[in-house]
């Protein structure tokens, strides 16, 4: 039997996210400050080739899927080149990208062609003004225009991400649930989580996820559990009665899905992050050149993976088992 990344807990990994840079286009209030940024010098950061070689050792142990994060992945030049020849790979068989959707209506009949296969787009608010403020500068008008040609250039599933705030995007819930029954667009609401933060600041911000069945029935929406959407991950999927899309709830803090985390984590610069929280890293670029390497150190991480993040300790102010990483998510690759 050929080998998997297989973790000591049991949990089979098929699943990598790539960070392609740690730069952006906006400054989201839980993902970057607004000043004092270091960013990566370019000649740190892994090259297009350099990803590739590392996947081409991935898939033959047992990786099926790809994402590919930032920063934003769009401020990087050429990143079709790079979908190019990661789909050319045997045994790949899902691209998908994560990003703020502020360059995608230049981009997604692009990205489509060079072979992605699905897109995740940021969108924390559906008001501008608010939009502006959580973004520090963004345009809600590109990334809805975003959301059309990713539409039209034929990807499914489209997911949105709402990371949910207590304070400052609670009240539109119901504004995103309402664009499920329009068309088949698939809400995904997410917890704030405590990455890169220093003190217990993000705490004011923490709202649980009950918030959004709670709104659903305020208003009387009958909704139900649904299967799954493909790639939906650790998301409890729901449909409104009657609604083309539907919605999803991702609770790291509350209600962790680490038992069944198939997800390692390849950063910018060239580090293996067996887990978001946690600051353990391994760095693989050095062994760029060589396959057996390369995969050994896959194996190293796995087995340095922890078997929970605990992020609800932090959150209850318990001691904690591990070191948080105190490397932002735009540095991370969310």
């Amino acid at each position: 039997m050929p080998k998997q990344l297989v973790d000591k807990f049991g949990r089979v990994h098929d699943y990598l996210r790539i960070s392609v840079t740690d730069r952006c286009n906006l400054r989201c209030v839980y993902c970057m400050p607004e000043e004092g940024m270091q960013f990566e010098p370019d000649h740190r950061i892994l090259t297009y080739e350099e990803i590739a070689e590392i996947v081409k050792v991935l898939a033959p142990l047992g990786v099926r899927k790809l994402r590919l994060t930032g920063g934003e992945p769009l401020v990087r030049k050429g990143l079709d080149q790079l979908i190019g020849m990661l789909s050319k790979i045997p045994g790949i068989e899902d691209i998908a990208l994560s990003t703020n959707g502020i360059y995608l209506a230049q981009f997604a009949g692009i990205l489509k062609e060079a072979g992605l296969t699905r897109v995740n787009i940021s969108l924390d608010s559906l008001i501008p003004e608010r939009f502006a403020k959580i973004t520090r500068g963004g345009d809600v008008g590109r990334v809805l225009s975003g959301l059309k040609a990713s539409r039209s250039a034929g990807f499914d599933p489209i997911k949105l991400n709402v990371v949910l705030m207590k304070g400052m995007n609670d009240d539109e819930v119901a504004s995103f649930l309402r664009m499920t029954y329009e068309e088949p667009i698939h809400i995904r609401f997410i917890e704030y989580m405590p990455i890169g933060y220093e003190g217990s600041g993000w705490k004011a911000g923490y709202l649980p996820l009950e918030h959004v069945l709670d709104t659903c029935r305020r208003l009387k929406w009958s909704f139900s559990r649904c299967e799954d959407v493909y790639g939906n991950g650790p998301a409890e999927s729901y449909r409104l009665e009657g609604a083309a899309g539907t919605f999803g709830l991702i609770h790291p803090v509350s209600d962790h899905f680490c038992g069944s985390c198939n997800r390692l984590r390849l950063t910018a610069d060239g580090n293996i992050k067996p887990c978001l929280y946690w600051s353990d890293e391994y760095n693989v670029r050095k062994h760029i050149g060589d396959s057996s390497a390369i995969e050994q150190l896959f194996f190293k991480a796995l087995d340095a993976k922890p078997e929970t993040h605990e992020m609800a300790k932090a959150l209850s102010g318990e001691q904690q088992n591990h070191i948080p990483t105190v490397r932002r998510m735009s540095q991370i690759g969310g």
